[in-house]
């Protein structure tokens, strides 16, 4: 497809950039300390970094790894924490020492939080106490050599720290017991690490980054490969887009959503550290008004969030009195925004939501709207720089402009494939090396792409992807259910609901019952919030439930 949606990007923006600027996310990182060594990195709960002090702490626990734990090169580890200071120092110092990241959910159950360990290999786990228990009860049957424990109070200062961790443990108690044989604390990790030095090994393009755990279009969720090369190019195509919008040094985003999700990661993390912002680090972004209290302290320049979370400020009286004169950025991913919100937001903040479009696949953003745009469009966005889209029909032709078809993606930010799954990586590539995102759009003349419907059946709730084959086959285990179809249905304030449509087998289960069910194997976005129970279920002749006609 020829790129004419180039005419369409922003005075100053580039449609050739040097996605290989930097060899390593190391590299990339170091260029920022360099250049803004005492600009405030990371705010959380009243304390903050300054570049030079996330470096230093980060290298103390990429040292740890390397000189006290002996991890070989390469090896996985997992973080699993919210939006904390532990959750950059633990993520730059892994990268750091040439160890490949592996983000896991805090709210895991225990069966998602062993399966995804044992997938990947994971010889190490960052965990926050507050998830202790989980880790403690499936460590046995893992490969894990070490589980570092932080706490709240981390990296606060000694009096903040105790106080904070004495609240979380003693007064909310908010630390289920746990018992970890050997367990490090995080504080620990640091102090070992700093008594030798990080030997920084020569990391490429080519070297092995994330594993981003993702169902991608159908099944169980399986680890996307991100290169160092692929992030890198994700946030060099990011900060081409925002240079004439942004200043260096000046900036302060809040990130609201969990870093451990791709889209805060790259786009709010990353790119942002590109500029030398200021990044504010929303704990619970469940508690709005402790997040308008946050952001009531700080004087932000960019917000990054999901349709839901703009919808709930939007919602908050507090929120807004706020003053929206210093703000240039709201960013809206991971989920399709809503006018109403886009409109509403537009109205009190004089300011438009952008939207954005990406995949775990494509590390993530692939397309986004320009940010000078005036109002709301309905679109995804234009394809980024050195980004290619075809639009493509069942039989592989590209479709005509205006026409609907499956979004096929080309570029250097995406994935070298899902980890020890050759035939699914073969499977969500086109032989020319373009992605099947699963997703029915069209593009217009000037090249905005919309999204009209999803092919396959995933499932967005607030952003984060839920795969109907999960859910069945935690339903199927409970002894009352004969059969069972999972489907994604309209939610105003999700986004999209789970929905299972139940034959039973035993006529005395109710409702209720599934839920408790589903409560002990999956995270709480996964869990159904509707349930109808039927005689029989939609099928294809060779006896597939067809969830499109269920849906």
């Amino acid at each position: 497809m020829e790129p004419i949606w180039q005419d369409r990007y922003p005075p100053g923006v580039d449609s050739e950039i040097d996605v290989r600027a930097f060899p390593s996310l190391r590299h990339m990182f170091e260029d920022s300390v360099a250049r803004f060594p005492d600009q405030t990195a990371f705010i959380s709960m009243g304390a903050s970094l300054t570049y030079a002090q996330l470096r230093d702490l980060a290298w103390n626990f990429g040292s740890y790894l390397q000189n006290v734990v002996k991890l070989p090169r390469g090896a996985r580890v997992a973080l699993m924490a919210p939006n904390l200071l532990s959750y950059p120092v633990a993520l730059l110092g892994a990268l750091s020492a040439g160890y490949v990241v592996v983000n896991c959910n805090p709210l895991y159950t225990p069966c998602e939080l062993e399966r995804q360990l044992n997938d990947a290999g994971a010889e190490a786990l960052v965990v926050l106490e507050n998830f202790a228990a989980t880790a403690a009860a499936v460590a046995p049957r893992t490969s894990l050599r070490v589980i570092v424990v932080a706490r709240m109070g981390d990296l606060l200062g000694f009096a903040r720290g105790a106080l904070t961790n004495f609240v979380v443990r003693r007064v909310k108690r908010l630390v289920p017991a746990w018992n970890i044989p050997g367990a490090v604390p995080f504080a620990q990790a640091l102090k070992l690490g700093a008594r030798e030095n990080l030997r920084p090994p020569a990391l490429g393009p080519d070297d092995l980054a994330f594993l981003q755990y993702t169902g991608g279009t159908t099944g169980t969720p399986k680890g996307a490969e991100l290169t160092h090369g692929s992030v890198v190019a994700n946030v060099q195509q990011g900060f081409a887009w925002c240079r004439p919008f942004v200043e260096d040094g000046r900036e302060t985003i809040v990130t609201p959503l969990p870093l451990y999700h791709i889209f805060a990661l790259t786009v709010s993390c990353l790119l942002f550290m590109r500029f030398g912002a200021a990044n504010l680090l929303i704990v619970n972004p469940r508690d709005i008004k402790g997040l308008v209290r946050e952001l009531a302290r700080h004087k932000f320049t960019a917000i990054s969030g999901v349709n839901t979370l703009f919808n709930a400020l939007l919602a908050n009286e507090a929120f807004r009195r706020l003053d929206f004169s210093r703000m240039k950025l709201s960013v809206s991913g991971g989920m399709s925004l809503h006018q109403s919100v886009a409109e509403r937001w537009r109205a009190l903040t004089g300011r438009t939501l952008i939207e954005g479009y990406g995949l775990t696949e494509c590390s993530p953003a692939a397309l986004i709207n320009p940010l000078d745009l005036e109002g709301f469009n309905g679109a995804a966005g234009l394809p980024m720089p050195r980004t290619e889209i075809t639009i493509r029909d069942e039989s592989g032709a590209e479709v005509a402009l205006g026409q609907q078809g499956e979004l096929c993606i080309r570029g250097p930010q995406l994935m070298r494939g899902y980890f020890r799954r050759p035939e699914e990586t073969a499977e969500a590539f086109t032989p020319d090396g373009f992605l099947r995102t699963g997703d029915i759009v069209t593009c217009d003349a000037q090249g905005f792409v919309r999204v009209v419907d999803r092919k396959k059946d995933m499932i967005l709730v607030s952003g984060f992807n839920v795969y109907p084959g999960e859910v069945e086959d935690i339903v199927a285990l409970h002894h009352g259910v004969q059969e069972v179809g999972a489907v994604g249905v309209f939610d105003d304030r999700t986004g999209e609901a789970v929905k299972i449509v139940v034959v039973r087998r035993d006529e005395r289960l109710v409702a209720d019952e599934l839920v408790a069910h589903c409560r002990k194997y999956l995270v709480g976005y996964k869990i159904p919030r509707h349930i109808e129970f039927r005689r029989d279920l939609p099928k294809t002749n060779v006896g597939k439930i067809l969830r499109r006609a269920l849906r």
